[in-house]
């Protein structure tokens, strides 16, 4: 029988009753009663044999029945979880999993069937299709390979759309897949259109206004720095441009320009966020069903409701994400609008960095995480983490240092771009920021580096404050007792999120019985999502200890924390 820790609390404002909640004061903290001179609090902890006692509201909260415990009968097919998941739980158990998750951009390298496998067996986590880039015919392709493997081998890895945006940016290079732009030479960049192969050291450029907007001596800096040109010469359309730093141009790669030292941000005044073809492309994303669609170069938190209003009139039933690119000086600016109207964020450190001066970009990474967690939105930390990669199997130490960094912060997630589109050892990046993953999660827990965020309150609702309290009660407790895991039973993934949100050192085991919202929490730190067939999970708790002990993931006698969000409650077990 299993042994069961059970918390009753309960709070009473102003002579009537409160749904219960599970007090901080339980294990460490301080009262959480808005006015304290009204309000009367009990607590009580039993240690037993007998089911749980369960906190109950009136908003929506039950109770464990014996009658109804066992009621639903699940067979071994009533549980999915991501193969790689299962495999590193079987293998390494509860504490050795990563949280940490990874986002891998597909392209020429990793669009077939076998690559795609390959990534997922490595750790990817979110599948990333850029826009800028190819047809939407070879994007179609590569979302349903992703759904084939889903469906065939086990995995939950999410897609996410990247719109390309408004900002300028070069042309496609005459097809070829890099150009490298030699010390001294003299390029000509140009809004004409070429009706045949474009002529020697030529590149297009997507604004009409290119010509106009820049001035003799001014510095064209490409994709965030990676090569820089010194305008010399304006001729009509064209502007003749000298490599003071050489490097490898990319198709379609970010263009800046800096003046007297300082960014020259009038040529996008007039631009709009989203571009008519990125609308086109929302479009198609939403027609194929996408998890996230991450928006490039916000400037403010209007854009994103009006995408958001979009996609829901577009498709009520819809379960996209809205992710927030942060690359501008506008986004810093606006940067808490934007992440609170937002589902979550990117620090695209590579054009981000191409915007404020390079010294600033670390600090505003680490202000950027940190505001995404206090506002429980996930965040993406990308761009050049493994940069050498795309040529060398290994990478710079400095490379290591960064990635490491991002762990240390906690982000949510980390993204591999040319990496992995186009690298040529892209399931060795992968394996890279998998095991430094590792590490530098468990040296964080091995020396007890205990999170010294204050995260501050966030609900809108009595009843979302349920929620909040219940989740950081059970992250404390889970911290202290040292459980082996958290169990949340969550239909829309807030609770789950939640839980993420307050990093404790154990993963979290969330179960929900949509396959949309199972792939979206793929993206949040700790979390580990399953899809169960019974909306009647929360009276099964034991079904689902016999299921994952069944398949190897959890044995007799782990401490678990188990919190439903429907019910409002926490229970402590040891597994049966």
């Amino acid at each position: 029988m299993a042994q069961f820790l059970n918390l009753s609390i309960s709070v009473s404002v102003s002579g009537s009753p409160k749904p219960s909640l599970p007090f901080p004061n339980a294990v460490s903290g301080s009262a959480l009663a808005k006015n304290p001179g009204k309000t009367s609090l009990c607590i009580k902890a039993i240690a037993s044999n007998h089911d749980p006692s369960v906190l109950t509201s009136k908003l929506g909260a039950g109770d464990f029945s014996s009658a109804g415990r066992f009621s639903a009968v699940l067979d071994s097919s009533s549980i999915e979880v991501d193969a790689a998941t299962e495999a590193e739980l079987k293998e390494n158990g509860f504490r050795s999993t990563r949280r940490t998750k990874l986002i891998c951009t597909i392209g020429p390298a990793t669009c077939g069937p076998e690559q795609l496998e390959a990534l997922a067996v490595g750790g990817m986590n979110v599948a990333r299709i850029n826009m800028c880039h190819g047809t939407r015919e070879w994007h179609r392709e590569v979302i349903h390979r992703v759904r084939r493997l889903n469906e065939e081998k086990g995995y939950a890895v999410a897609i996410m759309m990247d719109t390309e945006g408004s900002e300028i940016h070069m042309g496609d290079l005459g097809g070829a897949s890099s150009v490298k732009a030699e010390d001294g030479q003299i390029w000509t960049f140009s809004v004409r259109a070429f009706g045949s192969a474009l002529p020697e050291h030529t590149i297009n450029v997507n604004y009409g206004g290119f010509a106009e907007d820049v001035e003799v001596g001014d510095e064209l800096v490409v994709d965030g720095g990676m090569v820089r040109f010194e305008v010399i010469e304006k001729i009509g359309p064209d502007v003749k441009c000298r490599c003071t730093d050489p490097g490898l141009l990319l198709p379609r790669a970010n263009l800046t320009f800096w003046r007297d030292g300082s960014l020259v941000q009038e040529r996008n005044a007039m631009l709009p966020t989203i571009s008519s073809k990125d609308w086109l492309d929302i479009d198609f994303g939403i027609a194929e069903g996408v998890d996230f669609i991450a928006i490039s170069f916000v400037k403010s938190a209007e854009v994103i409701k009006h995408l958001k209003s979009y996609i829901k009139a577009r498709a009520r039933d819809s379960d996209i994400s809205v992710i927030a690119k942060i690359e501008s000086i506008d986004s810093l600016n606006n940067l808490e609008h934007i992440i609170k109207a937002s589902d979550g964020a990117m620090v695209a450190r590579g054009d981000l960095g191409a915007q404020i001066p390079l010294e600033q970009v670390p600090s505003q990474q680490q202000k950027i995480v940190e505001v995404c967690r206090k506002l429980n939105k996930p965040v993406i930390v990308a761009s050049q983490f493994l940069e050498s990669m795309i040529e060398y199997p290994t990478p710079t130490r400095a490379e290591v240092a960064d990635v490491s960094e991002a762990v240390r912060q906690q982000a949510d997630a980390l993204m591999l771009s040319g990496e992995s589109a186009m690298g040529q050892f892209p399931e060795k990046a992968l394996t890279v920021l998998r095991t430094v993953s590792l590490r530098i999660e468990k040296w964080w827990r091995e020396e007890k580096h205990r999170d010294a965020m204050q995260l501050p309150g966030i609900a809108s609702s009595f009843a979302d404050s349920i929620s909040e309290e219940i989740c950081n009660s059970a992250a404390k407790m889970a911290n202290i007792l040292k459980a082996d895991a958290i169990f949340v039973y969550t239909k829309t993934g807030h609770v789950a999120s939640l839980l993420s949100r307050c990093r404790p050192d154990c993963p979290i085991f969330a179960f929900t019985t949509t396959t949309s919202v199972r792939r979206r929490l793929n993206l949040q730190w700790g979390l580990i999502p399953f899809r169960v067939s019974s909306d009647d999970s929360d009276s099964n708790l034991n079904k689902t200890f016999s299921l994952l002990k069944a398949r190897g993931m959890i044995k007799l006698g782990d401490l678990v924390i188990a919190v439903s969000d429907t019910l409002q409650s926490i229970q402590v077990m040891n597994v049966p």
